[in-house]
């Protein structure tokens, strides 16, 4: 499939909303629009997907397909992202690709490389990659516990971006796979039965 995809990810911090034209394996980053604040993501998705249109000047109509990360995240965040996107597609008529969101850092990497991203309460997401193919991985753990990990976190913190999350769609031909978040544990809140039986 070529043409013009809609991209959202709100797996991490980062609220991050693009367009990319894909021709083969060429992809064109057209716009993207990013805000770092893990507490937007409800608030600022929208009106990032809807300015990164403008910024690209595509109306949703020349859309072919839109991508979503689908984690490792937080359970509010991903919910926010996974459930826009599945919005969009339905009332567009778009297929939506789902994507492992540390495929879409270590998509296309060279040589033995860990993705790690932040999954709060001390503790980080992470993924092992070979030449930009993950052989271990997503999981969730303190960074004392992630082998060679130490390398990784001293490094600015990763975010996916439009482009690594459209080549991290592994198969273009296929009908995409039902959404499955990655959340890899239970959420915070809890329901009032939870509360109860404790």
């Amino acid at each position: 499939m070529s043409g013009l995809i809609l991209v959202i990810d709100t797996a991490t911090p980062a609220v991050t909303a693009g367009v990319v034209r894909r021709d083969g394996d060429t992809l064109d980053v057209l716009a993207e629009r990013v805000t770092h604040d893990a507490r937007a993501h409800a608030e600022q998705l929208t009106p990032n997907a809807v300015g990164a249109l403008a910024d690209a000047e595509v109306r949703v109509e020349a859309l072919e397909a839109i991508v979503v990360g689908c984690g490792p995240g937080p359970f509010t965040g991903l919910r926010v992202g996974m459930a826009t996107a599945a919005a969009y597609g339905h009332a567009l008529g778009l297929p939506v690709y789902g994507v492992c969101s540390l495929d879409a850092i270590g998509v296309g990497t060279a040589g033995d490389i860990l993705v790690v991203t932040d999954a709060r309460r001390r503790e980080v997401y992470w993924a092992r990659y070979r030449d930009g193919v993950r052989v271990e991985g997503p999981a969730v753990a303190a960074p004392a516990d992630v082998p060679g990990a130490s390398e990784a976190l001293a490094r600015p913190p990763l975010y996916p971006t439009p482009g690594g999350l459209v080549r991290a769609v592994a198969d273009w031909t296929a009908p995409p796979a039902p959404l499955v978040p990655l959340y890899l544990r239970r959420p915070d809140a809890k329901t009032l039965a939870e509360r109860a039986a404790r």
